[in-house]
């Protein structure tokens, strides 16, 4: 209950601050490009079900099915690299907030073929909305640039990032709490701002990731 009281406040209280970057954001987009202001795409949720995520749409429009996408994508715009370099693309997630679908601290939802196939006491992991941030997001924040200079990146992904992922998410769902969910906040904050992190999350896992 404190959880999700603490994502509705925070949700609220960043939509009443961001707006007006949304919204000048949502003009970029409409006017440089067509089709639509929003990406949505499906997503694996809480106890493993299936969701439509949104971000800003910071890509042209294609029917590519690729899940990893690399800087170097010619289909992404150059407003929408400063999109997806600042994490303005991610701010629609305010309302899969609000609609219970997300928390503002949780695992990144991943698309079909991953969360949804956990065995064992991984699957501990659908208990959690996905997060907006998270303390995956926070040990991997330069993913982009990581799968950048894989000679593949879809299988560097699946066989060393998407393991390490589920550990993490594991060690956070045994361990969770509500000032954890705040360090996870201030550091997500300063990573952003300040590109460190400033507190500790603890615990054995994640010793020496902080």
């Amino acid at each position: 209950m404190l959880k999700r009281l603490f994502d509705l406040l925070l949700s609220l209280f960043a939509l009443l601050v961001l707006w007006p970057l949304m919204l000048f954001a949502a003009i970029i987009i409409k006017v440089s490009m067509p089709g639509p202001v929003l990406f949505k795409q499906w997503r694996i949720g809480r106890y493993a079900q299936p969701f439509l995520i949104y971000k800003f749409r910071t890509m042209r429009l294609n029917n590519s099915k690729v899940s990893v996408t690399l800087s170097t994508d010619s289909r992404i715009t150059p407003f929408g690299n400063l999109l997806r370099k600042t994490k303005i693309d991610e701010l629609p997630q305010l309302f899969n907030i609000l609609k219970g679908e997300m928390s503002i601290v949780g695992p990144r939802p991943d698309v079909p073929g991953y969360y949804d196939t956990l065995k064992g006491e991984d699957q501990l992991i659908w208990k959690l909305r996905p997060g907006l941030t998270g303390l995956d997001s926070m040990c991997y924040p330069n993913e982009q640039a990581i799968l950048d200079k894989e000679s593949d990146p879809e299988k560097f992904y699946d066989e060393k990032l998407w393991p390490d992922k589920v550990r993490l998410n594991r060690w956070y769902a045994e361990n969770r709490g509500f000032w954890m969910d705040v360090r996870i906040v201030l550091n997500t904050a300063s990573l952003l701002l300040m590109g460190k992190q400033v507190v500790k999350v603890g615990g054995d896992e994640v010793k020496g990731r902080f």
